[in-house]
């Protein structure tokens, strides 16, 4: 992928190196072996997708459509986070995007806004989308559309950690949209998206620099930006993690002609 100006000037504003696609990215730094026979979509090993366990039957959410599902999480009141909510915080970005960023928890802007990873955390998110030629507009181009979810669509009082319950709740939802965008590449951003998505409970720097999988769809691990933003050493780190995930959106089949 050529580099204009722009990018590159974005990419030296945060310290980081340029993005180079396919084998060659991923060529200079290695990936560690997961455990168990896989067949990858790079050079790294991507293990069986993990089933799908929810505190709803699969078949509740399955029909709806997107008007339908977005209703159905603005009027959502299944656990207490509803009593404190400014509103809901459904998704943005193109409903058939190639990426699929998939965070953790509204905090207070997103809250205010109705839209995930806004703020400061938002802009670093931003910054690293768009080195790679990426954008959450819903009308750019297909090679850049990325859709961007929360695994809770309510924001936790004070920005305290998702509760076990609370994330069982709001996980039908998530299901649902990821069925709906059918991404190349999922990116899932700190811990609790990992435990949504992955049912690990291992640290991001263990799961990180690999690929997972989620229902058939390549997976990777990073950092959340929030996080980032308190530790910066780990922002190359984060970048790397980009850069594995667009080497496999790379290397995916191209989507069927009406997406």
């Amino acid at each position: 992928m050529p580099w204009t100006e722009r990018q590159a000037q974005v990419l030296q504003a945060m310290g980081l190196r340029l993005w180079q696609p396919a084998a060659a990215a991923l060529a200079a730094a290695p990936v560690p072996q997961a455990p168990g026979p896989a067949q990858a979509a790079t050079s790294a090993p991507v293990p069986a997708p993990v089933p799908v366990r929810s505190s709803a039957p699969a078949s509740a959410l399955s029909q709806l459509d997107w008007p339908a599902l977005r209703e159905a999480v603005a009027g959502c009141r299944a656990c207490g986070l509803c009593e404190s909510r400014t509103q809901t915080v459904f998704g943005v970005g193109h409903q058939h995007a190639r990426w699929m960023v998939v965070g953790e928890a509204p905090g207070e802007h997103e809250d205010r806004q109705g839209e995930p990873f806004v703020g400061a955390s938002g802009q670093l998110l931003d910054a690293m989308l768009r080195a790679l030629g990426l954008s959450r507009a819903d009308d750019g181009p297909p090679e850049q559309r990325v859709y961007i979810a929360n695994t809770l669509k309510c924001r936790p009082p004070r920005n305290r950690n998702p509760a076990p319950e609370e994330m069982l709740k709001c996980e039908p939802f998530l299901v649902r949209q990821i069925e709906l965008v059918q991404p190349r590449i999922i990116l899932a951003m700190g811990r609790f998206a990992v435990q949504a998505l992955l049912r690990s409970g291992e640290p991001i720097g263990k799961l990180r620099g690999r690929v997972h999988a989620y229902q058939g769809v390549p997976l990777v691990v990073t950092y959340h930006p929030a996080y980032l933003l308190r530790s910066l050493p780990d922002k190359a780190r984060a970048w790397e993690d980009l850069c594995l995930a667009a080497s496999v959106a790379e290397a995916e089949p191209a989507e069927p002609a009406q997406r």
